[in-house]
């Protein structure tokens, strides 16, 4: 009977056990690429780090993340290898985080590569024997930055020569570079359409002009600070399709070489930057405007000694300016006036630091521009209320003003800036008279994205709650010592602006946990100063480590209450950080030796740090693969190893010794901004 009874419940349960299900396919193996990369996209661009645990999910995600990867930034030159192989439809390289780069690493790229770009920019370690084997293995590479690669010279530019697929090419500072590797680039490769040559120190007229000869495809040609003389500059501006000419700090271009230009010149040149070539003259200027009819985009700033009316005229000639920068020039009488008469075309004009620019002038020349979408008169310090009333009833249209430390400008006045133009997408008024009746004009401007206003002491909370409920496109702000706000401003600001990527809070002495509380829910947040805020605390910035997952940038020098907590959070939750500030912090080697677990942490200062001591910097140092630059107290430098140092240095990271006494006491804003003052009449 028991035998019995036990077959039937054996039985009863097979009966209600439930059938076996089908394997079906994976869902992902049923979409095609294209719209699983839709997807993949989405999913990076909420949080890159997103994709690691997609990857992870099956062995379909593993592999469709693997094809969907088109860009590497390995956070060490040794892991190159294994990302390649890891990554091969990858069309892009950025070892910009990886200090060194030894020429093995480059030699590991494999043959047939799909490589298309490479950006060597911040890197060192690799030379000629590198960049050969890299010309082998990918022959299709168009895209390649060298720049900073001081170490570089002749034999590393024939290699690059082999690279002949090349299009855009950045030898920036490469001062060992001379005119015989520059023929090589020329003749090996003449499909270059973007190249930089800046701070090429070794270059001369006889390279510039082969340049010019063998690649005609140029559009875009950076000479900054070169030796460029007349002998090559007429062969450079007849190149038939070059569009960009950059010429910053090339003392060899004088009106002579201006002044010997003539018809024959290439028409296709759209944007000219001669900032800071001291040895123009506003005669050199207004005997080139013929030459280049068709500009868009002028850039002169500390170029011309003097802006006369005559040079203002003959800026006419060019019909189809659309941008003019004179930063930091001098305006004769009535300059202003023939510019603004001259250029009626123009939508982005820069007067930033410009003497004998007045009320009478400006006021004149904005009534003229009706169609200015830029403008930029910081520092011009004699314009008054009557300037800010010409503009905003004459530049409606703004999306973009700048105007720091235009300190005759009255609060009144301001406001007319809200009031009038509400289109502003960018706005600085930093040390200025705003109070919260001028942010209450200014929550008419709903497109705001960029707003600066520090140093501006009447503003409070009232203010910037005005600007939470209206501006919700917010992305940046700068509170620099607003002495008169608190927690309940900037709890609005975080609240009414999900997309707020950077926040400057330095020296808002009143801001406490509250803040970066409420700041923690701005997942976009990437940029964080809030140096010289002694109540917040380890509690808040945990908060943000674990809210802010892509913060980059963080200074919280003098933020005496954060501590190895604080430290502790950072390394677990913040992998995106770059660069810190901790001076004056309560950090020991404990929070030292966990901050520097973060592999792409590049940029250091640590300067003051009373907890921490040799052995526990030494051990921090060793460990921090990915450091860049370090700042730290002179008087470290006796008490770590020699060899250490180097060896540290060896991976391509540079010390910068400070030796400033130390100071705790944080200024009130009013005292300081007197200080200040006070220096500035001196």
């Amino acid at each position: 009977m028991a035998a019995a009874a036990a077959a039937h419940r054996h039985n009863k349960r097979r009966l209600i056990s439930p059938a076996p299900t089908t394997t079906t396919a994976p869902p992902l193996d049923s979409l095609a690429d294209e719209l699983l990369f839709l997807v993949l996209d989405r999913v990076a661009a909420a949080d890159p780090r997103a994709l690691k645990s997609f990857a992870l999910a099956s062995r379909a995600c593993h592999a469709a993340e693997s094809r969907h990867r088109r860009l590497l930034r390995p956070l060490r030159a040794d892991l190159l290898p294994a990302a390649l192989a890891r990554y091969p439809s990858a069309s892009r390289l950025d070892l910009s985080l990886c200090a060194r780069v030894p020429d093995a690493a480059l030699a590991a790229v494999p043959s047939g590569s799909s490589l298309r770009a490479l950006d060597l920019s911040l890197s060192g370690g690799f030379g000629a024997a590198g960049l050969a084997a890299l010309a082998g293995a990918c022959p299709d590479l168009a895209d390649l930055d060298l720049s900073n690669g001081v170490h570089l010279g002749d034999a590393a530019a024939a290699e690059v020569a082999r690279m002949r697929a090349l299009q855009r090419l950045s030898l920036s500072r490469c001062k060992a570079l001379t005119d015989m590797g520059l023929g090589c680039v020329a003749v090996g490769c003449p499909d270059l359409r973007e190249l930089s040559l800046k701070w090429c120190l070794g270059l001369t007229d006889l390279g510039l002009h082969l340049l010019a000869l063998k690649c005609k495809k140029l559009t875009s040609l950076d000479l900054s600070y070169t030796m460029i003389t007349k002998q090559s500059f007429l062969a450079i501006m007849k190149l038939p399709n070059l569009q960009v000419l950059t010429l910053v700090g090339c003392i060899g271009i004088d009106d002579d070489a201006l002044g010997s230009l003539d018809k024959e010149c290439s028409k296709s040149l759209q944007v000219l930057d001669m900032s800071h070539c001291q040895n123009v003259t506003d005669v050199g200027v207004s005997s080139m405007v013929k030459s280049i009819p068709n500009l868009l985009e002028l850039d002169l700033s500390y170029c011309c000694h003097q802006v006369t009316p005559s040079m203002g005229r003959s800026l006419q000639k060019i019909t189809k300016l659309r941008m003019l920068k004179l930063e930091g020039c001098k305006f004769m009488a009535d300059g202003l006036k023939a510019i603004g008469s001259s250029c009626v075309s123009i939508r982005e004009l820069s007067l930033s630091k410009c003497s004998g620019v007045t009320d009478t002038e400006l006021s004149f020349a904005v009534s003229k521009l009706k169609n200015l979408l830029k403008l930029d008169i910081t520092c011009c310090r004699n314009i008054t209320d009557v300037s800010v009333a010409a503009i905003t009833s004459s530049c409606t249209s703004l999306i973009s003003l700048r105007m720091e430390s235009c300190s005759h400008v009255s609060s009144g006045a301001l406001q007319l800036i809200g009031k009038n133009c509400s289109h502003l997408e960018e706005l600085d008024l930093t040390d200025s008279d705003l109070d919260d009746e001028g942010l209450k004009a200014l929550a008419g401007c709903s497109n705001l994205s960029s707003l600066k206003i520090g140093i501006c002491l009447r503003i409070s909370d009232e203010g910037l709650t005005y600007i939470g409920k209206s501006c919700p496109k917010l992305r940046d702000i700068d509170l620099y010592r607003c002495g008169g706000i608190s927690d309940d401003g900037v709890i609005q600001i975080a609240q009414g602006s999900p997309m707020l990527a950077s926040i400057n809070l330095s020296y808002c002495i009143e801001i406490t946990d509250r803040s970066l509380m409420s700041l923690s829910k701005c997942t976009k947040l990437n940029t964080l100063e809030i140096r010289g805020c002694p109540k917040v605390s380890s509690a808040g910035l945990s908060e943000i480590a674990m809210g802010c997952r892509l913060l980059s940038k963080l200074d919280i020098k003098k933020c005496f209450q954060i501590n190895d907590v604080g430290m502790l959070y950072l390394s677990q939750f913040s992998h995106c950080l770059r660069q810190i500030n901790l001076s004056y912090c309560s950090v020991t080697d404990i929070g030292l030796l966990s901050l520097s677990s973060i592999c792409g942490l590049q940029n250091m200062t640590i300067v003051h740090l009373a907890g921490i001591t040799p052995n526990g910097l030494t051990a921090a140092l060793m460990v921090c693969g990915g450091l860049t630059k370090v700042k730290l107290h002179e008087a470290f430098k006796s008490m770590m190893p020699a060899h250490m140092l180097k060896s540290v240095e060896a991976r391509g990271c540079i010390f910068q010794w400070i030796n400033k006494p130390f100071k705790v006491e944080v200024e009130p804003c009013d005292v300081w901004k007197q200080q200040s003052q006070d220096v500035l009449v001196r």
